[in-house]
C-alpha cells in the first residue's frame, strides 16, 4: 500500500539538518557552559572560558571552534589573545530561554558556601546579556508596568508615557535592524519575564554607567549601590529591600 504523505522538500531537510546541527552545538555540557558564561555581554579569553570550565586549553580552543564556526559566537583577536562573545542579542536569547526550560528540581545542589553565595547574588540581580534579571530585572519590570510605562498584556510594549520617560532619563531608544523597543525574556530563576529588547538594554547600560549596579564577582551577578537604591525608589517606587 502507497503512502499518500508527500515526501519532504529539500528545504524541509535543510532545515531539519540546521536545527540537528545547532542542537547538537548546544549539546555538549563544556559548550553549553561557555555560552552561559558570555550570557554576561562580555568577550572573554580562551583562557579565561578554560579556567571557568575546568578544561585544558586545547579542549577550550576546540569547542569555540565549533561554536564560532556554528555562527553562535563571534571571534576577534588582539595581538596574542583571541577573544570570543555572543554573536548578537539572538543568540543571547535563545541561550536565556533555554536555559529557562531547566526544570527548578534539575538544579545542582551548591557543594560550598562559595558556591551558594555566588548563586544568591546571581538570582538576586545580574545582567541577562545586556540587560537585568533576577529579582532585580523583575522589580524593574513590575515597576515599569505598575507605573504605565510598560504594557504586558499583549506582549510587552512601551506606552507613550514610557517612551517619554526613557527620554527624561536621558536614555536614547535607538532602534538597530529587527531587534524590537520592548520585549520578554523569561527569567530562569524568577520563572517570570523581565524586560529585554532595546529599551531592557539601554535601561541596563545606563544602570551600570551612572553607578546604579556594580558587577561583582566573575560571573553576570550585579549589586544595587545605594545611589541605585535612591535612584529606583525615586524613579520607580522599587522599595530597597525588595533589592536585597
Amino acid at each position: 500500500m502507497t503512502s499518500s504523505r508527500p515526501g519532504r522538500t529539500s528545504s524541509a531537510r535543510a532545515e531539519a539538518a540546521g536545527l540537528a546541527a545547532l542542537a547538537s552545538l548546544v549539546a555538549d555540557e563544556t559548550r553549553a557552559g561557555f555560552l552561559l558564561a558570555l550570557l554576561d555581554g562580555r568577550a572573554w579569553t580562551a583562557g579565561e572560558l578554560a579556567r571557568h570550565a575546568g578544561v585544558a586549553a586545547s579542549t577550550a580552543s576546540e569547542h569555540l571552534g565549533k561554536l564560532v564556526a556554528g555562527g553562535l559566537l563571534a571571534e576577534e583577536r588582539q595581538g596574542r589573545h583571541r577573544y570570543v562573545r555572543l554573536a548578537d542579542a539572538r543568540v543571547a536569547q535563545l541561550v536565556e530561554d533555554l536555559a529557562a526550560q531547566v526544570a527548578p528540581t534539575a538544579a545542582v545542589r551548591p557543594r560550598t558556601l562559595r558556591e551558594a553565595g555566588a548563586g544568591s547574588a546571581m538570582a538576586r540581580g545580574r545582567t541577562c546579556y545586556d540587560h537585568l534579571a533576577g529579582r532585580l530585572g523583575i522589580a524593574v519590570t513590575d515597576a515599569l508596568t505598575g507605573l504605565g510605562l510598560l504594557r504586558q498584556d499583549t506582549g510587552f510594549a512601551l506606552t507613550d508615557e514610557g517612551v517619554r520617560w526613557f527620554d527624561g532619563l536621558g536614555v536614547p531608544l535607538v532602534r538597530t535592524g529587527r531587534r524590537p523597543i520592548a520585549r520578554a525574556c523569561l527569567d530562569w530563576t524568577e520563572r517570570r519575564p523581565h524586560l529585554a529588547g532595546v529599551a531592557g538594554a539601554a535601561l541596563c547600560r545606563h544602570a551600570l554607567d551612572t553607578g546604579w549596579c556594580v558587577r561583582i564577582g566573575s560571573e553576570r551577578a550585579v549589586k544595587v549601590t545605594a545611589e541605585g537604591e535612591r535612584a529606583l525608589s525615586e524613579l520607580l517606587g522599587i522599595q530597597p529591600e525588595t533589592l536585597h
